[in-house]
């Protein structure tokens, strides 16, 4: 049967995949595709499959749930349901610990953006450039990865504003590394927040600890606490995205961890039930209380099979390790990473924590080369390594193989990249 044939009559184009890969079955860090074809997969779903592909707990987890309660409905509660609660509330920060469940990471948006607004009686938000949040129409509102995505659905949600996010590989106002003075978040402070919107008509900054579709970009620790900081000051809320950097993905259970901040409201999806739809809108009693019966809804959040998957797969990380054995593979690999963009000058740029690694590539110096990240990508796959890219450019490979990973199978990935790198650099 030729599927990819039989898919272009069915899906519209807007649909689009990573591969035409059409796979079969999936295990741990590899998959399997109807024609025998092995691969092994840096790409762990788009960074949700954090612990592996049909890891053996989730498995049983959700086997045994669907057998007893597939779907509530918001009818009645489950079981499943306060346990995930339950699991989540005993890894973020303390004081984030009450929920609203829902599907995707653009729902959790949603819910944070109505909650922001509702709870504080102020319209406006603060996103970031390069951000991603999602392509429903409230969170493209946000989102500034690419000006693709926000093509031909103006006009947006009104009262939404960009600051610059610093990435400092390409500064947003022409410093250096060496000369930084963090002028992008002076110009939050000094130009939007004193000539564009008033402090006390913003209801919340929403911004990714490190972030994901724009380019793997991480911030300056500095960035973020001025940020928290400015937030407090005028009573603005701040919401961390954490769909992407959550649940173990750069070597903490969250991304913030990394600087040292705790925001109002946290959204959360993708690794946190291994592959299953569910999400989470987080914050504290005092801002959720707020939130009145009937402010918000749901049919199929917190579905019991999702969170079933839920529980298994923090259960899974907390018993196995799995934090603690990724900081010596992954340390190992972005140093590997490291020492090739010292020998490959299309490697401009090497960034990130964990298993959350951008490596970004260029031509003439600075120039983003996204020919060369196709043709890497291409290289790879054709070597059984399937690797996905993002960047505003789509210049930039993101390297986000499963928590599960060993070092074997790190070494092997990195084999396959750098052979096809030297080659494209010969």
């Amino acid at each position: 049967m030729d599927y990819i044939k039989q898919a272009k009559q069915l899906f519209t184009p807007a649909l689009l995949f990573h591969t035409n890969l059409v796979v079969a079955r999936a295990e741990g860090a590899y998959i399997e595709t109807v024609d025998g074809k092995r691969y092994l997969d840096f790409s762990s779903g788009l960074a949700t499959t954090n612990i592996g592909h049909c890891h053996p707990m989730v498995v049983e987890s959700v086997r045994n749930q669907s057998e007893k309660l597939i779907h509530a409905g918001g009818i009645y509660l489950h079981e499943p349901l306060i346990g995930a609660a339950e699991a989540i509330k005993g890894i973020t920060p303390s004081g984030l610990d009450m929920f609203f469940f829902s599907n995707s990471g653009a729902e959790a948006v949603e819910g944070a953006i109505k909650l922001a607004r509702y709870t504080t009686g102020k319209q406006a938000i603060i996103s970031f450039t390069g951000a991603f949040h999602g392509r429903s129409l409230g969170a493209l509102s946000l989102t500034t990865s690419t000006v693709r995505y926000r093509k031909g659905y103006s006009p947006l949600l009104p009262s939404i504003y960009h600051a610059p996010f610093p990435y400092c590989y390409r500064c947003p106002v022409g410093r250096s590394k060496d000369d930084c003075s963090i002028d992008c978040f002076l110009y939050l402070k000094d130009v939007l927040l004193k000539h564009i919107i008033h402090p006390d008509e913003i209801a919340a900054f929403i911004i990714e600890p490190v972030q994901g579709e724009g380019g793997y970009i991480v911030p300056p620790a500095e960035y973020l606490k001025e940020i928290r900081e400015l937030s407090l000051r005028h009573g603005i809320l701040l919401i961390l995205d954490e769909v992407q950097t959550g649940i173990g993905r750069t070597g903490k259970w969250f991304g913030l961890e990394h600087f040292g901040i705790t925001p109002d409201v946290m959204t959360i999806a993708k690794g946190v039930a291994s592959g299953f739809p569910l999400s989470a809108v987080i914050s504290t009693k005092e801002i959720m209380g707020k939130w009145q019966p009937g402010a918000h809804g749901t049919t199929f959040g917190g579905n019991p099979v999702s969170c079933a998957a839920a529980v298994a797969t923090i259960k899974t990380i907390d018993k196995d390790g799995l934090l603690k054995k990724s900081e010596s593979i992954s340390q190992k690999a972005i140093k590997h990473l490291k020492e090739m963009k010292s020998r490959y000058r299309v490697i401009g740029d090497v960034r990130g924590f964990g298993y959350m690694i951008g490596i970004e590539f260029v031509r003439d110096g600075k120039e983003p080369d996204p020919e060369a990240v196709k043709n890497v990508i291409k290289g790879c796959l054709d070597r059984g390594l399937i690797l996905i890219e993002c960047g505003g450019e789509k210049n930039v490979i993101r390297f986000i193989p499963p928590l599960i990973i060993t070092q074997e199978e790190m070494d092997r990935g990195l084999g396959i990249l750098e052979e096809v790198v030297k080659e494209l650099a010969m």
